[in-house]
C-alpha cells in the first residue's frame, strides 16, 4: 500500500491532488480547503462542523500532505475497526491501537508508527494516560493531532469524557505539532470551554453553517408513541436504516420487540447489554442495510454510517446540542431524510422531575434547565424549525423559512389561549390556597372537565368553584394548554409525583397583565400522512431516480452487498448510496469515465472498477483486483469498560423500578 503524499506540500496542490486521488472529489465543501490550508502551514484550529459536513477531511488530508503520521484522538474504539477499514479501502496507511488488540498485533502497528508506514494512528483519549502511548509517540514523527468529537471536553456538554480533560497535554509536549479540535455541535460556552480546557488560545476558529438542509424535521403530537412510529417507518422508511432513541433502557427492550413482532428488523442497545451484545449489534448496523438500532443516548457519537435514512426520537432530548447532534447522524450522504419525534405533555414533567432531583448544585440545575426550555421552546414553535436551530447555534435563520420541517410544510395555527390559561391557573390556585393540596395534570383536568372520578370525590373537589369551568375544551386540548404552559415557563412540576405549582410569571397572566398565545392541538393523532411531509415513500436513496434507474441501482448495491460481505466492511466502506446513484444515473462505459465522478479515488477505481463496469453491462463482475484486506477482527469481546460509550451509566434504579434514564 502507497502513501498519498510523500513528504511536505503546500495545501492546495497538494491538498487538492490528495482529495481527488485518494477520496475521488474534485473540490472542497464549504470551510474544508480554509481548515485544511491552515493546518498543512502548522497552524492550530478548532473546527465546528455539522455532521455529514465533511470533518474527517479536514485533518486527514493534512495527515496526507505533512510529513509524518496523524494521531487521531477518538472516544469510541469500538468504532476504530471501521474507520481504519474505510481508510485502507482508500490507499490510506491507517491504523490503531487500543485494549481490543493482542500483544502482537498492537508490537506490528507500533513498529509501522516508528518506521514512518503509517498515514493515520487511532487513539482512545484513555491510552494518553499510559505512559507507554507516550513514549511511543515521542520517538516517531507526528505531522498533526486531532482531537474529535472535542465537546467531550465539557462538563456542560452532552457526552462528557473526564479523560479529554488531559488532553492539553499534547500541546505541551510537541508545541510544534499543529492540533485540530473537531465538534458537530457547540454552543458560545462549549466552544469557550472547548478552547481554554485544550489550552488552544492560538486556535483558529472556524465555523461552518450548522443547516442540513436534506433533513425534514418533524414533531408529532405523542399519542400512542410505538404505533406512531410503526406507521412512519411502514409508511416512509420502509427497509431504510435508522436509529430510535428512548430516555430509558427499559423503553429501548419493549420498543425493539415491538418492532421487531411488527416485521421491523430492530435490536437494542443500551449500557445494561453485555459488552458482546453491544458490540454484535453496532456491527450489524454498520454492516447490514436496513436494519434499525432502538438506542439509548449511548448510541451513535462517532459512527460515519451514511446512509442512515431516519432519526427518531420517543422521547424528549434534554437539550437542542443532543438532539442536533443525535438528529444529524441522519443522511450523512446528502441524500434526503428525516429527523421525527414525538413530544407529549409527560416528557415535559418528567425532564422537569429529572432536573430538581438530580445530582449536581444550583447552577448545574439551572444550566439545565435552560437547556430544556430552549428544547422546549423548538418544540412548541410555530415558526420555522429549522430556523430556530440555526438560531440556538447562532445562526441567521432565513426569513421566508426553510420549505422542508413541518411548521413551514403545514404551517400551525394559533389560538389566544390566556382564558384557558387563566383557568388552569385558577384550578392550581384554589387547590393549594383554600385546601393546601398539590395535584398532577390529570387531576386538573378532571376537575376542569367536570369529571367526578373517585379521587375527585374522594377529596370533594367537585365543591371548588372552578369544577366543571373547562367544558369548553376536549381532555386532549387541555393537557396540550398545561403542555404549554409548562414550556412557557408559566407552571412549573414539583417532587418526586409531577404535580404542578405556579410560577413568578403566573400572577401576570392571571392578573390579566400577560396574553398567553398557544399552538391549536390536532383534533386526531398526526400520523405519518397527516404530518405535512413530501411524498418520500421506500427506500429514500432509490426513490428520487426515474423508474427505468431503480433495477440498476439495486443491482449495484446487491453488488456492493457481495463485496462488502466478503471483505467484512460495512458496505459503505465499498461506495456509498450517493455514489451508486450517480453511477446509475450516468452509466459510465469504461474505468476512464467511471474515475470522473464523485466518490471514486485511484484505489477504488483500480479495486472495483471492471466489477461496476460489469454490473452496468449485465455480465458477471470479476473478483475485485487487490481489494484491501480489513483489520484483523477481534477475537473475542472486549470488557464493557473499553466499549462502553459515552454516556453509559452504571446500574441505576429510576422510581418505578424500570423507567432508568441514561445519565452523561
Amino acid at each position: 500500500m502507497t502513501t498519498v503524499s510523500e513528504g511536505p506540500a503546500v495545501a492546495g496542490s497538494g491538498a487538492l491532488a490528495a482529495l481527488h486521488r485518494v477520496f475521488g472529489y474534485d473540490a472542497f465543501r464549504g470551510e474544508q480547503e480554509a481548515v485544511i490550508e491552515h493546518v498543512v502551514a502548522g497552524g492550530d484550529a478548532l473546527v465546528l462542523m455539522p455532521t455529514g459536513g465533511g470533518k474527517s477531511l479536514c485533518y486527514q488530508i493534512p495527515a496526507l500532505v505533512r510529513p509524518g503520521t496523524g494521531v487521531v484522538v477518538s472516544p469510541l474504539i469500538a468504532l476504530m475497526q471501521d474507520q481504519v477499514d474505510a481508510l485502507r479501502a482508500l490507499g490510506v496507511r491507517a491504523g490503531f491501537i487500543n485494549s481490543t488488540q493482542g500483544f502482537d498485533e498492537r508490537r506490528t502497528v507500533e513498529a509501522e508508527f516508528l518506521a514512518g508506514e503509517l498515514d493515520l494512528l487511532y487513539l482512545a483519549p484513555e491510552r494518553l494516560r499510559v505512559d507507554a502511548t507516550l513514549d511511543l509517540l515521542s520517538r516517531g514523527k507526528i505531522s498533526v493531532f486531532a482531537i474529535d468529537e472535542a465537546h467531550c471536553v465539557s462538563q456542560w456538554g452532552h457526552d462528557f469524557r473526564p479523560d479529554y480533560l488531559n488532553l492539553s497535554l499534547l500541546g505541551e509536549r510537541w508545541p510544534d505539532v499543529p492540533r485540530i479540535a473537531l465538534t458537530a455541535t457547540a454552543t458560545r460556552a462549549t466552544h469557550e470551554e472547548i478552547t481554554q480546557r485544550l489550552n488552544l488560545p492560538e486556535a483558529r476558529h472556524f465555523v461552518a453553517s450548522f443547516d442540513r438542509p436534506n433533513i425534514q424535521y418533524r414533531i408529532v403530537p405523542k399519542a400512542d408513541p410505538r404505533k406512531q412510529l410503526l406507521a412512519f417507518l411502514r409508511e416512509e422508511h420502509a427497509g431504510d436504516a435508522g436509529i430510535v432513541y428512548c430516555l430509558s433502557r427499559n423503553s429501548v427492550d419493549r420498543t425493539a420487540e415491538f418492532l421487531t413482532a411488527n416485521g421491523i428488523a430492530a435490536v437494542p442497545y443500551h449500557a445494561g447489554l453485555d459488552a458482546a451484545t453491544r458490540a454484535r449489534h453496532q456491527s450489524r448496523f454498520l454492516r447490514e442495510e436496513g436494519l434499525v438500532v432502538v438506542a439509548t443516548i449511548a448510541f451513535g457519537m462517532g459512527i460515519d454510517k451514511p446512509d442512515v435514512r431516519f432519526v427518531a426520537h420517543l422521547d424528549l432530548p434534554k437539550s437542542i446540542e443532543g438532539y442536533y447532534q443525535e438528529t444529524g447522524r441522519a443522511g450523512r450522504d446528502g441524500l434526503p431524510s428525516t429527523a421525527w419525534m414525538a413530544y407529549g405533555l409527560n416528557d415535559v414533567v418528567q425532564q422537569r422531575k429529572l432536573i430538581q432531583s438530580g445530582e449536581g448544585d444550583e447552577a448545574f440545575r439551572r444550566r439545565a434547565a435552560s437547556h430544556l426550555d430552549a428544547m422546549l421552546a423548538l418544540c412548541e414553535t410555530v415558526r420555522c424549525r429549522r430556523g430556530q436551530l440555526l438560531a440556538y447555534f447562532g445562526q441567521d435563520p432565513t426569513e421566508e423559512g426553510c420549505g422542508n420541517c413541518d411548521t413551514c410544510l403545514t404551517p400551525p395555527e394559533t389560538w389566544d389561549g390566556t382564558v384557558a390559561a387563566q383557568k388552569v391557573l385558577s384550578t392550581v390556585v384554589r387547590l393549594q390556597r383554600e385546601r393546601g393540596q398539590k395535584f398532577g395534570t390529570v387531576q386538573i383536568v378532571d376537575i376542569l372537565l367536570g369529571k367526578r372520578t373517585a379521587k375527585v370525590i374522594q377529596f370533594d373537589h367537585d365543591q371548588l368553584s372552578v369544577f366543571g369551568i373547562g367544558d369548553d375544551l376536549a381532555e386532549g386540548e387541555w393537557r396540550g394548554v398545561v403542555r404549554q404552559l409548562l414550556a412557557q415557563g408559566l407552571l412549573a412540576v414539583e417532587g418526586e409525583y409531577g404535580t404542578l405549582v405556579l410560577t413568578e410569571a403566573s400572577g401576570e397572566v392571571l392578573r390579566r397583565e400577560r396574553e398567553v398565545p398557544l399552538r391549536k392541538e390536532p383534533k386526531r393523532p398526526t400520523t405519518a400522512r397527516s404530518a405535512g411531509r413530501g411524498e418520500r415513500k421506500g427506500k429514500t436513496a432509490a426513490a428520487e431516480l426515474p423508474a427505468e434507474l431503480v433495477p440498476v441501482f439495486e443491482a449495484l448495491r446487491a453488488w456492493r452487498a457481495e463485496q462488502a460481505k466478503e471483505q467484512g466492511v460495512p458496505a459503505y466502506v465499498i461506495f456509498h448510496d450517493a455514489t451508486l446513484r450517480e453511477i446509475a444515473t450516468s452509466h459510465p462505459r469504461s474505468v476512464a469515465e467511471l474515475g470522473t465522478l464523485s466518490g471514486v479515488g485511484e484505489k477504488k477505481l483500480a479495486t472495483y472498477g471492471e466489477g461496476v463496469l460489469a454490473v452496468l453491462e449485465g455480465r458477471p463482475a470479476p473478483a475485485p483486483a487487490g481489494a484491501p484486506e480489513a483489520t484483523p477482527k477481534i477475537p473475542a469481546p472486549a470488557p464493557a469498560s473499553t466499549l462502553a460509550p459515552a454516556g453509559d451509566s452504571p446500574d441505576l434504579h429510576w422510581p418505578d423500578g424500570e423507567e432508568e434514564p441514561d445519565w452523561s
